[in-house]
Parts: structure tokens; C-alpha cells; sequence
């Protein structure tokens, strides 16, 4: 390298607070090379820690932050105070953009350009030290980046790297950049803080309503902020004013509606879509002679960038994070309120160099319901971009990393079937060609393979405009992608400006394809092959949109002039409520028309063409139908195959049990006498609980099987004889002697065994008798073998129970007297003899038995 002198830290440090931190770092370093750095928002340390770790190596110091705004700013910044040129000895690389050299020495990056970095050298050769940047805010790339990193370090004990954060759970932090032995050591800078003022400007209206923020609220949120403003300045002419919206549409409006009420301020907009000129002189803060300011701003300013002079902030509580909906496969961003952590860190902007006051435009039991702190990115966002990455770094789905948190396993399972779609990775995890050619492309795998897969039959231009579209942060009015591409083809904006920088850039990153097609028909043909499975068809049509049939089974709702299409390629779909979602629970954001023809050439793994049987109202019927996923496309009846037809009846039997069969009395008394003998014989006697005779459906209801296979009715199915094919032979011959169906009582009469239920092991066989027919009977029977008394159930004339006994000897000697004595003036007609051994047993009356 040619500049070789080491930075001034005291120069770089005059008049930031961190500069008192410094020789804690220094000393950590000494006995570490892995440390842990908490302190607030604008006190230096972003500024002096890379210059810090860069006079203590020869190598290469890499400085990651969440955010391209922050790598530049905090690049240009730390090039300003050490008076070089920027991409000189302090240089930065983003996502489209790069101003560093062989001799930078200190170089800012975001976190996914150091990731794709990493695949290409994973060993780091020539970077000494790693500082990762705002690790509070849990990016997925930042968690990422601190597994494969502490890997590196196993093999690279030179490497330094350094954790650092505004608000950072440290001792967790320590714990997993540290050795196993022992944390890394942390080193922690407090500021005393200024006084905060805090205030409650709750809206009138509902903050969010089915398609986002209210365009009240937006209202509400200005006229807070112009009022405050004007008493803020009124005492104060030299302080301004930072206001924190969920995203770029909202600054824009709020933004809009501060200029239009006027006032003298001058009203400025900080957000990702702005060109860097822009931002640079938002956060450079402004002159004494200028106007005070009034920034709205996206998260962005909450800890990645300082803005200087800020003494009010007004917040709008709210945030917007993607978020992965599990039951439809889906994830998208959603606008929610923000958490307590983060409009905490927000408030701190307000009191950083002087007293300030936050007002939050909730009342304090909202704020006070609102989550603790934000959920980690790696728990709520899609997975299928970190999957391949891990998969190319050799840790399939994160195996052996040191990471703060695990990948879900659902959305991780999500995440590897569709890099298995995309034929990125294999059977075991692990990456192919196709996924590390996919992995060097810098979008999600999907659009990745859309642009590489696109380019030749849409033409290599079209199809990076529409990935460098759905990459990017551009708002799709009215949902219609291939509308938004002709806005930004003809649009000369900052927006306009970057969509076409990235353009060129993803052209440049494939092989070049010729413009085959003209216009923008290929445009759906794009989105459909970086999503297959969202694919959709309309499936209901409204006055005020549509409703369609997504591939992967979801329902989504579309208003707007797109929902005349019939078949739409779907790029966004999310969560929603309310009209817009057309009862469906999802919204289409962004889409484009596709004809039947790209339709079948994007999801030709998709198309089904096969006969579908199933059992319904009692029969098997049949259909032949095309798919494309679930959405049908043509279906008729045809005749089940045998095959088919069984299999729609087992599944039919499967999901709704025997009892969708009619029992009759002797298929149920059938099985009652089996039941018993199996419970108290055992083998050879067969099980014939529900889930013994599903078990053997094949064997025992083989004919009856076939014949509903063949579209006979269920109410022609006999079970009887089906069970007893379960009989074993040659035992069955037994069957009636040990378990008969009826029981001769001493008059003659063959009275019917009720035999227990078979879930009730503890119900004995019982006959109900008249008593008069059991007189002399000393004996009680037993079947099975003997091992089962029969209860008795001794009747009256008039056939109500008397009493129930299983020892009928016990009972002619003690409680038949009195029965006898309170009976017998009841049913005088019939005989009571004293003395029921010597009776002859009688089914008649007293006359009718002596005729």
C-alpha cells in the first residue's frame, strides 16, 4: 500500500464522546480478538473504532452496516475528518456502486456485500479485522455474517472482529463471537443523556386500516409536527426537527402536506430511494443562516445515521418489517407498530447533544401494549436467500455456526423446497452449480433464476428490468408491474435514476441475451419463473376487483384495472382485512397479465394431467382434470380405474372411520361377540377395534373393497359377512359354543346375549329374563370357556328390571323373598311361590300354566 501513515484518532476523535472509549477498546484488543462495543447513537464510535483497528494491522479494516445510506455516509464522513479522498484510504461498496481501491484501508460495506464476498473468498485474504455494525438491529444478513464469521475465525486467529451496537444485548452478543472457553470482553460507553420531554398526541382516526397507514393519520402526524415546530423555533431558531414514518410513501406525504402548510421550514426527505447526494446533505446538518429544518425520515435515522441540531422528535409509533405468513407460503412487508426498544432509540435523537422532547403520536396505553423490541429478521422474514447462502458456505441450513438464533424450522424447511425447485441445491442440502451461479447474483434465488432464465426468451434487457423492479423498493401503483416499468422507463427522478443503475448492473451480471420479444409482454413471463407457485387465476369477479386462485392454493384479492385479466404472474402477496383483500385474508401488491402459453412455459413442473377419484355421498366418482398447483384448469367425469377407485375409498375410510358404514344388528352383534372372546382367549381371536380393522382393511373387506372401487353404494355393503372372514380356523367352529348369539333359559325360551361394547372392557354379557322363567336355575352359565358370568338382568311380568344378579343360586336364597313380597300383590295373576327351587319356570300367567 502507498499510504502507509496511521490515521489521527485525536484529530478524528475532537468532539466526539467515543474518543474517551478508545484505549478500552485498545486494551480489550490486547487481550482479545474478538470484543463486544455498546454505545449510543452519535457518540463517534463508528467514526474512531475501523480507523482504531486500522493503526493496529497492515490489513485491510471492513466496516459492515445494515443500510447503503450508512455505508456511504458513515465512508465519506471518516474520509472528510481525515482529509483524504473518498476511495482512498477510506472507501465504501454497495449494491451498485464502489469507491475503493488497492490501497483503502478502511472499507464500509453493506453486510450482504461482504456475505457474497465471503463465497468467492472465505478465507478474507488481506482483511485483518471485521467490524459489524448496528448488530441491535438483528438484520438476517448481520446474523449471518457473525456465523460464518466466528467459522473464519476458527481457522484465522489473526481475525479480528468486533461487534458494535447503540442498544445491544452485549453478554448474549460476547457469548457467541467469544471462544468456548471464555465471552469476548465488552466494552461499554455511557453518555449522560439530556433531559427528554415526553408528550402524547394520540390520533382522532385509526392509525392502519386494510391497505396501511390512513391517509388521516398522515394527516394528523403533519399537523402534530407543524405546530410543534413552530413553538420549537419560536424559542429556539438553531434547532430542528426529526420525524420517523414506517416508509418512503409516508415521508413523501408527510413531507408533501409540511410543505404545503408552509411556515418558513425547510422540509427535507431521508430515505434509501434518494440519490446519496441527497441524503449527504441531510445528515451534514445545515448552516446558521439557513431555515430550520423538519426531516422525515424512515427508520433509517433511528441508529445508522447521526442527523446534527435535532431537539424535537415527533413519531408515528410505527414500523414496517417483513414478515413471513407460514400458512400461505408468503412474505411480504407489514406496516405495525413499533416496538418500545425502537421508539426509545428514536426518542434518543431528540437529547443527544441538548434537552428534547419526543412526542409520540399515540396515547400511552397504546405505546405501553406495543411489543418490548423488535423480533429478529431471521425469525420472521423468508429464508430462501440465507439458506443458499449457507448452503454454498458448506452449512446446510446453518449446521455447525455460531448464530445467535436458529433458523425456524418451518420457514427453513420452506426455504429449502423452493431452492429444491430451483434445482440449487441437492437432496442433502447442498449447493449445485446452478445454486452458486444463483447465490453470485445479488437478489433473492428466485429472481436470481428469473433473470438468468428470462433474459433468453423475454430478451436480456426486459428481464432485468422487471428483477431490478421487484428487487428494489419502488411502490407499484395500482399493483400492475409492467405500468410501473413504463413510469420508470420515462421518469427521470432519483427513483427512476437507481432503478436504472440496477438494470444495468443485473444485465452485466448474466450472459447476454438478445431482446427476443418487444415491449413488455415477456413481463409476466419473468415474474412467473421467479414464482412459479403464485401463478394465479381469477376465480370471482366484482364491482370493485377480483378475487384469485393462487398455484400454491391461496386465495388473493386485486381491485384496480389488472383484476380484468384472467390470468395473472404474481410477484407480492400479503396479509390483509377488509375489502381489499376480498374476503380472501391476502392482497395482491404487485403483477403482471400472463398469457396461457407463459403460463405453461414457466410452471411446466406445476402441470398435472390425471384422473382424480373421490368418495363422495356414499360412491366412488372419478374426474380427469389439468392443474397448474392447485388451480384447476378443465375437468370431466370419466370411470375410475380399480386401482384409483380403492384408494379413494381407503382415503374415504382414513378420514371418516368404519362409521360411514350402516351397521346392522348382526355385524354389530358379530363383532361384540368377537371382541369379547379376543379380550379374555387372546389369539387366534381377532382384534376388531377401529384401528385393528383399518389396519387390515385389505385382507377382510377385500370384496366389498372392490366393489365400492367399482361405484357400488355404501348402503349395499354388508359387514357381517366381511367379519367373519376374520374368523380363524378351525377355532371358529367354536364360535357359538363360546360365544353364542342367544341363551336358553330352563323354560325353553332362546333369549338374546347383549354383548358389551367393544370400548367398554369392563361391560359383561347380559341377558334380560322374566323371572318366572328361571325359577330352579342354580347354576349361572359362563361362556368363553368359563371365564365370563352371565349378568342377568330378571324381569317383571311387565318386562322392567327387578334385579341383576350374576349368581342366580344367591339370589333364589336370599333377595327373591323380598321381590317376591313386593311383587307379588302388584302381578297377582302370576306365580310368586315361596319356595322358587321347587317352581316349575313358566313364561305364562298362573291360569294359562295350569291349562
Amino acid at each position: 500500500m502507498t499510504e502507509t501513515r496511521d490515521f489521527d484518532l485525536a484529530a478524528l476523535g475532537a468532539g466526539l464522546s467515543f474518543s474517551a472509549g478508545l484505549p478500552a477498546v485498545s486494551s480489550a484488543l490486547d487481550e482479545s480478538t474478538a470484543v463486544v462495543v455498546s454505545a449510543p447513537p452519535g457518540t463517534g464510535k463508528t467514526t474512531l473504532v475501523p480507523p482504531l483497528l486500522a493503526n493496529r494491522s497492515a490489513g485491510r479494516v471492513i466496516v459492515t452496516q445494515p443500510r447503503r445510506v450508512a455505508a456511504r455516509s458513515a465512508a465519506r464522513r471518516l474520509a472528510q475528518l481525515d482529509g483524504t479522498a473518498l476511495g482512498g484510504r477510506v472507501g465504501f461498496t454497495v449494491r451498485g456502486e464502489r469507491q475503493a481501491g488497492r490501497d483503502t484501508r478502511v472499507e464500509f460495506v453493506t453486510a450482504g456485500v461482504l456475505l457474497r464476498r465471503m463465497l468467492d473468498d472465505p478465507g478474507l485474504d488481506g482483511v485483518d479485522a471485521v467490524i459489524i455494525d448496528e448488530v441491535h438491529e438483528r438484520a438476517l444478513e448481520t446474523d449471518l455474517l457473525i456465523g460464518l464469521l466466528s467459522e473464519v475465525r476458527e481457522l484465522r486467529d489473526d481475525l479480528v472482529l468486533v461487534a458494535m451496537s447503540a442498544t445491544l444485548d452485549a453478554n448474549r452478543i460476547a457469548a457467541v463471537i467469544g471462544a468456548d472457553a471464555a465471552p469476548a470482553p465488552v466494552v461499554d460507553h455511557d453518555v449522560p443523556a439530556f433531559p427528554l420531554t415526553e408528550r402524547w398526541a394520540p390520533s382522532p382516526t385509526p392509525r392502519l386500516d386494510d391497505r396501511g397507514v390512513t391517509w388521516a393519520f398522515l394527516d394528523h402526524v403533519a399537523r402534530t409536527t407543524a405546530s410543534a415546530a413552530r413553538d420549537l423555533t419560536r424559542d429556539d431558531s438553531t434547532a430542528d426537527v426529526l420525524v420517523f414514518a414506517p416508509g418512503a410513501r409516508e415521508v413523501s406525504e408527510i413531507a408533501r402536506r409540511l410543505r404545503d402548510a408552509g411556515g418558513g421550514f425547510d422540509v427535507r426527505e431521508l430515505h434509501g430511494q434518494l440519490r446519496a447526494s441527497e441524503q449527504d446533505a441531510v445528515i451534514r446538518g445545515r448552516r446558521p443562516e439557513e431555515p430550520p429544518r423538519i426531516i422525515v425520515t424512515t427508520s433509517l435515522a433511528e441508529s445508522s445515521l447521526t442527523v446534527p441540531g435535532v431537539r424535537l422528535v415527533v413519531d408515528s409509533c410505527l414500523s414496517r418489517h417483513p414478515q413471513r405468513d407460514a400458512s400461505r407460503g408468503m412474505t411480504g412487508l407489514v406496516t405495525a407498530a413499533a416496538s418500545r426498544a425502537t421508539c426509545v432509540q428514536r426518542a434518543g435523537r431528540a437529547n443527544r447533544q441538548g434537552p428534547g422532547t419526543v412526542i409520540r403520536c399515540v396515547d400511552e396505553r397504546t405505546y405501553a401494549a406495543a411489543p418490548a423490541r423488535p423480533a429478529p429478521e431471521i425469525a420472521t422474514s423468508d429464508l430462501a436467500d440465507a439458506a443458499l447462502l449457507l448452503s454454498c458456505w458448506g452449512a446446510p441450513g446453518g449446521s455447525g455456526l455460531r448464530l445467535i438464533d436458529p433458523p425456524p424450522a418451518d420457514a427453513l424447511d420452506d426455504a429449502l423446497s423452493v431452492l429444491r425447485g430451483l434445482g440449487a441445491i441437492d437432496d442433502d442440502g447442498r449447493a449445485t452449480d446452478d445454486g452458486r451461479a444463483l447465490a453470485r447474483i445479488p437478489a433473492d434465488p428466485r429472481l436470481a433464476r428469473a433473470l438468468r432464465d428470462g433474459g433468453p426468451l423475454v430478451g436480456g434487457r426486459l428481464a432485468a428490468e422487471v428483477v431490478a423492479l421487484l428487487g428494489g423498493d419502488v411502490r407499484i401503483a395500482d399493483s400492475d408491474v409492467a405500468r410501473a416499468l413504463i413510469d420508470l422507463r420515462g421518469a427521470r427522478g432519483p427513483e427512476a435514476r437507481r432503478w436504472s443503475n440496477d438494470v444495468d448492473r443485473l444485465q452485466r451480471l448474466v450472459a447476454p441475451a438478445p431482446d427476443a420479444r418487444s415491449g413488455l409482454d415477456g413481463a409476466g413471463l419473468v415474474v412467473a419463473l421467479a414464482f412459479p407457485e403464485r401463478i394465479a387465476r381469477r376465480v370471482e369477479r366484482t364491482a370493485e376487483g377480483a378475487t384469485y386462485l393462487l398455484a400454491s392454493g391461496t386465495r388473493a384479492g386485486l381491485r384496480g384495472p389488472l383484476a380484468s385479466a384472467e390470468w395473472l404472474a404474481v410477484a407480492d402477496v400479503t396479509r390483509a382485512t377488509g375489502r381489499a383483500a376480498a374476503g380472501s385474508g391476502a392482497i395482491v401488491r404487485s403483477a403482471a397479465v400472463l398469457s396461457e402459453q407463459q403460463r405453461d412455459e414457466a410452471a411446466s413442473h406445476l402441470l398435472t394431467d390425471r384422473v382424480e377419484a373421490e368418495f363422495v355421498g356414499g360412491r366412488v366418482q372419478a374426474r380427469r382434470e389439468r392443474r397448474v398447483g392447485a388451480i384447476v384448469l378443465s375437468s370431466s367425469p370419466v370411470r375410475a380405474s380399480a386401482e384409483a377407485g380403492r384408494e379413494a375409498v381407503r382415503r374415504a375410510i382414513g378420514r371418516d372411520g368404519l362409521s360411514m358404514f350402516t351397521w346392522s344388528d348382526a355385524a354389530d352383534g358379530l363383532r361384540r361377540r368377537l371382541a369379547l372372546l379376543h379380550r379374555e382367549c387372546g389369539s387366534p381371536w381377532p382384534a376388531v377395534s377401529d384401528a385393528a380393522l383399518l389396519a387390515t382393511l385389505d385382507g377382510w373387506f377385500a370384496p366389498e373393497l372392490d366393489a365400492l372401487a367399482g361405484g357400488a353404494p355404501t348402503a349395499r355393503v354388508d359387514l357381517a359377512p366381511a367379519l367373519r372372514r376374520l374368523l380363524p380356523w378351525p377355532e371358529a367352529a367354536r364360535l357359538d359354543e363360546l360365544a353364542p348369539e342367544r341363551l336358553e333359559v330352563p323354560t325353553g325360551s332362546r333369549i338374546r346375549i347383549a354383548y358389551p361394547p367393544i370400548d367398554d372392557p369392563g361391560a359383561r354379557p347380559v341377558v334380560a329374563v322374566k323371572l318366572q322363567e328361571c325359577f330352579g336355575w342354580a347354576e349361572t352359565p359362563r361362556l368363553a370357556d368359563g371365564r365370563v358370568p352371565v349378568l342377568f338382568h330378571l324381569l317383571s311380568p311387565a318386562g322392567r328390571p327387578l334385579a341383576v344378579t350374576d349368581d342366580l343360586a344367591s339370589f333364589w336364597s336370599g333377595p327373591y323373598a323380598q321381590v317376591r313380597a313386593e311383587m307379588r300383590g302388584r302381578y297377582p295373576k302370576h306365580p310368586w311361590p315361596e319356595d322358587p327351587w321347587d317352581a316349575a319356570p313358566t313364561r305364562h300367567t298362573k291360569n294359562r300354566a295350569a291349562r
